[in-house]
């Protein structure tokens, strides 16, 4: 296989518009909500050509919020930008900046508004 192994992803929301509003505080990023005949889905920024997946907010009935579940990790320029944001935009820090070792950088995971467990990764 040529590609990384994600391709995409899906965090999912019990309110659209409470967790839209916290990803836009802690990113600084405006998502885009598109209703697909009943399931909302808040799209990401794309970047174009720019290394890493692509991915959503979703509603929809069989998507249910969980800390139990797969953890994204969403790249950042360093983990405590974000992390300072989180608590203001009503998240919660689950994992503060924690250094994984010198060559892998740091982490960072909260929990988002809808209780979801969505980590952070930088170099810095």
């Amino acid at each position: 296989m040529e590609n990384n192994m994600v391709g995409w992803f899906e965090i999912p929301v019990s309110d659209m518009d409470r967790a839209k509003a916290f990803y836009e505080a802690v990113f600084k990023i405006d998502i885009h909500v598109v209703d697909f005949g009943g399931i909302l889905m808040g799209w990401f920024p794309d970047r174009g050509q720019a290394p890493g997946a692509q991915g959503t907010l979703i509603k929809q009935e069989s998507y249910i919020p969980s800390q139990e579940g797969t953890l994204v990790y969403f790249i950042s320029e360093n983990v405590q930008n974000e992390l300072d944001r989180i608590e203001a935009a009503g998240g919660k820090i689950y994992q503060p900046k924690t250094q994984i070792s010198p060559e892998h950088g740091y982490m960072g995971v909260f929990l988002d508004t809808e209780g979801n467990r969505v980590a952070l990764h930088s170099r810095a």
